[in-house]
Protein backbone atom coordinates (compact mmCIF):
# COMPACT_ATOMS: atom_id res chain seq x y z
CA UNK A 1 0.00 0.00 0.00
CA UNK A 2 2.84 2.37 0.91
CA UNK A 3 4.72 1.54 -2.30
CA UNK A 4 1.61 2.24 -4.42
CA UNK A 5 1.07 5.60 -2.69
CA UNK A 6 4.75 6.48 -3.18
CA UNK A 7 4.55 5.50 -6.87
CA UNK A 8 1.36 7.52 -7.40
CA UNK A 9 2.63 10.69 -5.73
CA UNK A 10 6.14 10.62 -7.22
CA UNK A 11 4.96 9.82 -10.75
CA UNK A 12 2.33 12.60 -10.57
CA UNK A 13 4.93 15.12 -9.38
CA UNK A 14 7.40 14.01 -12.05
CA UNK A 15 4.80 14.37 -14.81
CA UNK A 16 4.14 17.94 -13.67
CA UNK A 17 7.83 18.79 -13.34
CA UNK A 18 8.76 17.22 -16.67
CA UNK A 19 5.73 18.49 -18.61
CA UNK A 20 7.76 21.05 -20.63
CA UNK A 21 10.27 18.29 -21.47
CA UNK A 22 7.48 15.85 -22.34
CA UNK A 23 5.97 18.41 -24.72
CA UNK A 24 9.37 19.13 -26.27
CA UNK A 25 10.14 15.45 -26.85
CA UNK A 26 6.66 14.90 -28.30
CA UNK A 27 7.20 17.74 -30.78
CA UNK A 28 10.67 16.47 -31.73
CA UNK A 29 9.37 12.92 -32.32
CA UNK A 30 6.55 14.23 -34.49
CA UNK A 31 8.82 16.51 -36.54
CA UNK A 32 11.46 13.78 -37.01
CA UNK A 33 9.24 11.19 -38.68
CA UNK A 34 5.60 10.62 -39.57
CA UNK A 35 3.43 8.60 -37.23
CA UNK A 36 2.15 8.72 -33.70
CA UNK A 37 4.19 10.30 -30.93
CA UNK A 38 3.42 7.57 -28.40
CA UNK A 39 4.13 3.91 -29.02
CA UNK A 40 1.94 1.45 -27.13
CA UNK A 41 2.97 -2.17 -26.83
CA UNK A 42 1.49 -5.13 -24.96
CA UNK A 43 3.64 -6.20 -22.02
CA UNK A 44 3.15 -8.68 -19.19
CA UNK A 45 2.40 -7.16 -15.78
CA UNK A 46 1.80 -8.23 -12.22
CA UNK A 47 0.18 -11.66 -11.88
CA UNK A 48 0.77 -12.18 -15.63
CA UNK A 49 -1.88 -9.62 -16.64
CA UNK A 50 -1.23 -7.97 -20.02
CA UNK A 51 -1.18 -4.18 -20.24
CA UNK A 52 -0.24 -1.51 -22.76
CA UNK A 53 3.09 0.16 -22.00
CA UNK A 54 3.63 3.72 -23.25
CA UNK A 55 6.85 5.06 -24.74
CA UNK A 56 7.80 7.92 -26.96
CA UNK A 57 8.11 6.40 -30.42
CA UNK A 58 11.80 6.03 -31.21
CA UNK A 59 11.48 3.96 -34.37
CA UNK A 60 9.84 4.38 -37.73
CA UNK A 61 6.08 3.79 -37.81
CA UNK A 62 5.23 0.05 -37.95
CA UNK A 63 8.78 -0.96 -37.01
CA UNK A 64 7.50 -4.11 -35.31
CA UNK A 65 6.24 -5.33 -38.70
CA UNK A 66 9.69 -4.75 -40.21
CA UNK A 67 11.63 -6.55 -37.47
CA UNK A 68 11.27 -8.23 -34.08
CA UNK A 69 10.70 -6.81 -30.61
CA UNK A 70 14.41 -6.48 -29.91
CA UNK A 71 16.76 -3.91 -31.39
CA UNK A 72 20.43 -4.22 -32.12
CA UNK A 73 23.03 -1.48 -32.21
CA UNK A 74 22.71 0.47 -35.45
CA UNK A 75 19.14 -0.75 -36.11
CA UNK A 76 17.97 1.19 -39.20
CA UNK A 77 14.42 1.34 -37.80
CA UNK A 78 15.52 3.80 -35.08
CA UNK A 79 14.98 7.46 -36.00
CA UNK A 80 17.46 10.30 -35.38
CA UNK A 81 15.43 11.64 -32.47
CA UNK A 82 14.88 8.04 -31.39
CA UNK A 83 18.60 7.46 -30.97
CA UNK A 84 18.83 10.50 -28.69
CA UNK A 85 15.77 9.74 -26.58
CA UNK A 86 16.88 6.12 -26.14
CA UNK A 87 20.41 7.15 -25.16
CA UNK A 88 19.04 9.56 -22.56
CA UNK A 89 16.11 7.29 -21.55
CA UNK A 90 13.64 10.06 -22.40
CA UNK A 91 11.65 7.50 -24.41
CA UNK A 92 10.64 5.91 -21.09
CA UNK A 93 9.02 9.04 -19.58
CA UNK A 94 5.45 8.23 -20.76
CA UNK A 95 5.63 5.17 -18.51
CA UNK A 96 4.95 7.55 -15.64
CA UNK A 97 1.35 7.38 -16.88
CA UNK A 98 1.52 3.58 -16.57
CA UNK A 99 2.63 4.09 -12.96
CA UNK A 100 -0.26 6.47 -12.27
CA UNK A 101 -2.69 3.92 -13.73
CA UNK A 102 -1.27 1.15 -11.52
CA UNK A 103 0.03 -1.01 -14.39
CA UNK A 104 3.62 -0.38 -13.35
CA UNK A 105 5.71 0.76 -10.43
CA UNK A 106 8.67 3.13 -10.44
CA UNK A 107 10.86 0.15 -9.47
CA UNK A 108 10.45 -3.51 -10.39
CA UNK A 109 11.55 -5.95 -13.06
CA UNK A 110 11.29 -4.40 -16.53
CA UNK A 111 8.12 -5.69 -18.24
CA UNK A 112 8.58 -8.27 -20.98
CA UNK A 113 6.60 -8.76 -24.16
CA UNK A 114 4.60 -12.01 -24.01
CA UNK A 115 6.92 -13.75 -26.51
CA UNK A 116 9.81 -13.46 -24.05
CA UNK A 117 8.22 -16.08 -21.79
CA UNK A 118 10.08 -18.71 -23.84
CA UNK A 119 13.39 -17.33 -22.49
CA UNK A 120 12.53 -18.25 -18.89
CA UNK A 121 12.03 -21.41 -16.93
CA UNK A 122 8.35 -21.44 -15.87
CA UNK A 123 9.05 -20.88 -12.15
CA UNK A 124 11.17 -17.78 -12.87
CA UNK A 125 8.57 -16.36 -15.28
CA UNK A 126 5.83 -16.68 -12.66
CA UNK A 127 7.98 -15.41 -9.78
CA UNK A 128 9.12 -12.23 -11.55
CA UNK A 129 5.46 -11.32 -12.05
CA UNK A 130 4.59 -11.42 -8.33
CA UNK A 131 5.36 -7.68 -8.29
CA UNK A 132 4.43 -4.82 -10.61
CA UNK A 133 6.96 -4.28 -13.38
CA UNK A 134 9.00 -1.10 -13.10
CA UNK A 135 10.29 1.77 -15.14
CA UNK A 136 13.63 0.81 -13.66
CA UNK A 137 14.84 -2.17 -11.72
CA UNK A 138 17.83 -3.67 -10.02
CA UNK A 139 19.31 -4.81 -13.35
CA UNK A 140 19.04 -1.33 -14.89
CA UNK A 141 20.44 0.36 -11.77
CA UNK A 142 23.45 -1.90 -11.45
CA UNK A 143 24.28 -3.17 -14.93
CA UNK A 144 22.26 -0.98 -17.35
CA UNK A 145 22.46 -2.67 -20.78
CA UNK A 146 25.62 -4.64 -19.97
CA UNK A 147 23.72 -7.43 -18.19
CA UNK A 148 23.14 -10.68 -20.03
CA UNK A 149 19.56 -12.02 -20.18
CA UNK A 150 20.53 -14.54 -17.49
CA UNK A 151 22.05 -11.78 -15.36
CA UNK A 152 18.92 -9.63 -15.67
CA UNK A 153 16.74 -12.58 -14.66
CA UNK A 154 18.92 -13.23 -11.62
CA UNK A 155 18.73 -9.57 -10.57
CA UNK A 156 14.96 -9.42 -11.21
CA UNK A 157 14.37 -12.46 -9.02
CA UNK A 158 16.67 -11.05 -6.34
CA UNK A 159 14.57 -7.87 -6.37
CA UNK A 160 11.33 -9.86 -5.96
CA UNK A 161 12.84 -11.59 -2.91
CA UNK A 162 14.21 -8.42 -1.29
CA UNK A 163 11.86 -5.60 -2.34
CA UNK A 164 11.41 -2.77 0.16
CA UNK A 165 10.86 0.98 0.10
CA UNK A 166 14.47 1.56 1.11
CA UNK A 167 15.71 -0.67 -1.68
CA UNK A 168 13.44 1.11 -4.18
CA UNK A 169 14.83 4.51 -3.20
CA UNK A 170 18.38 3.18 -3.56
CA UNK A 171 17.57 1.73 -6.99
CA UNK A 172 16.01 5.02 -8.12
CA UNK A 173 19.14 6.91 -7.02
CA UNK A 174 21.43 4.39 -8.76
CA UNK A 175 19.35 4.60 -11.94
CA UNK A 176 19.51 8.40 -11.97
CA UNK A 177 23.28 8.21 -11.57
CA UNK A 178 23.55 5.63 -14.40
CA UNK A 179 21.47 7.78 -16.76
CA UNK A 180 23.33 10.97 -15.94
CA UNK A 181 26.82 9.43 -16.07
CA UNK A 182 26.47 7.03 -18.97
CA UNK A 183 23.42 8.31 -20.81
CA UNK A 184 23.12 5.12 -22.83
CA UNK A 185 21.06 1.95 -23.04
Amino acid sequence: MMKRLFDFVVSGVLILLFSPLLIGVAIAVRLDSPGSVIYKQVRVGRELRPFGIYKFRSMVENADKIGGYSTKKGDARVTKVGRFIRKTSLDELPQLVNVLKGDMSLVGPRPDVPAQEAQYIPEDWIKRHHVRPGITGLAQATARSAATPEGRTKLDLEYVDTASMGRDITILAQTARQVLMRGSH
